[in-house]
């Protein structure tokens, strides 16, 4: 599978924001990463893009995004392509080095720790990365960093292939590595209901800041075809695939060729998109999100 749901991955007693080791893990083979893992919706980045302060005031620059936890700039540049500016905020050097060759500016840092120097952003996202900030600490960050009206989103892709495959794949994370996370992730629920437990941290950790208004959850379905190929090249894009022994990543690799190659040497994976977001208040945020940092240390 390319991600678990990371209220199904135990990482020894700590959140998933503290398992750092993990969270730093991804820039092992940025080219890879940036290669395989799924872009996001045109109608997530569009409706973010339209409903922010930049997104409707004319005779300026497009809205301006802070895009937290950048990687190699997947998100960032279909933000761009949008029409934005965009500044992306990274905790691993090597993946901010891949996306400042795209073109990008990056500045690497946790986002807890990230200097906004007075800085401000008519949109702050993240994309398959909030799990990875305390999203307490995230959203009083974001609030501050923030324009008045301007809108904090957070999403993830959700994925749920073919019963078949799903079942098949399974079998080759039980027979190969039965102790992992990956099984447990892979076993437990796929699709949106996968991110139940990301999502209500996240909308907790707005309202928490007491700098925003109501959270909304939004919700976007596609599809995308899979060659036996495109998916193995995904599959090592996993967090956890740096815990496998060499000789169980290739007979993983092995095991889930052979089932793909079994449902015709290609599947269609059915994807939806779940998004947190909501937009900073007028007047209550600057204060608010100091509040929280002071009560969390930061």
């Amino acid at each position: 599978m390319p991600t678990v749901p990371p209220e199904r991955t135990p990482f020894g007693g700590r959140e998933s924001h503290q398992a750092r080791e993990i969270a730093e893990s991804f820039g092992s083979d940025p080219d890879r990463y940036d290669r395989a893992r799924p872009r996001y919706p045109g109608a997530l980045i569009d409706r973010i893009a339209a409903r922010t302060p930049g997104g409707t005031r004319e005779g300026r620059p497009g809205p301006y995004v802070l895009d937290v936890g950048c990687g190699t700039g997947i998100v960032a540049r279909q933000f761009l392509a949008a029409g934005c500016r965009v500044l992306g905020v990274d905790p691993d050097e090597r993946m901010a080095g891949l996306a400042r060759r795209h073109g990008l500016e990056v500045e690497v840092a946790t986002f807890e720790t990230w200097p906004s120097a007075g800085r401000e952003f008519d949109a702050v996202v993240a994309g398959q990365s909030w799990h990875w900030v305390d999203p307490a600490a995230g959203a009083a960050k974001a609030a501050r960093a923030l324009r008045p009206g301007g809108r904090l989103a957070v999403f993830w892709n959700a994925f749920e292939p073919p019963r078949d495959v799903a079942d098949a794949f399974l079998a080759v994370y039980r027979r190969v590595i039965p102790e992992s996370p990956l099984v447990r992730g892979a076993a437990g629920t796929t699709g949106p209901d996968a991110y139940q437990g990301p999502c209500a941290r996240a909308a907790d950790g707005m309202r928490e800041a007491g700098a925003f208004g109501p959270p909304e959850q939004w919700r976007f379905g596609w599809d995308r075809p899979y060659t036996r190929d495109e998916w193995l090249d995904q599959v090592p894009t996993s967090g956890f695939w740096a815990q496998i022994p060499a000789a169980g990543q290739r007979e993983l690799l092995a095991g889930i060729g052979t089932a793909v190659d079994a449902a015709g040497g290609s599947f269609t994976m059915r994807y939806v998109t779940v998004a947190v977001t909501a937009t900073r208040t007028a007047t209550t945020a600057k204060s608010a999100g100091s509040s929280v940092l002071r009560s969390l240390g930061r």
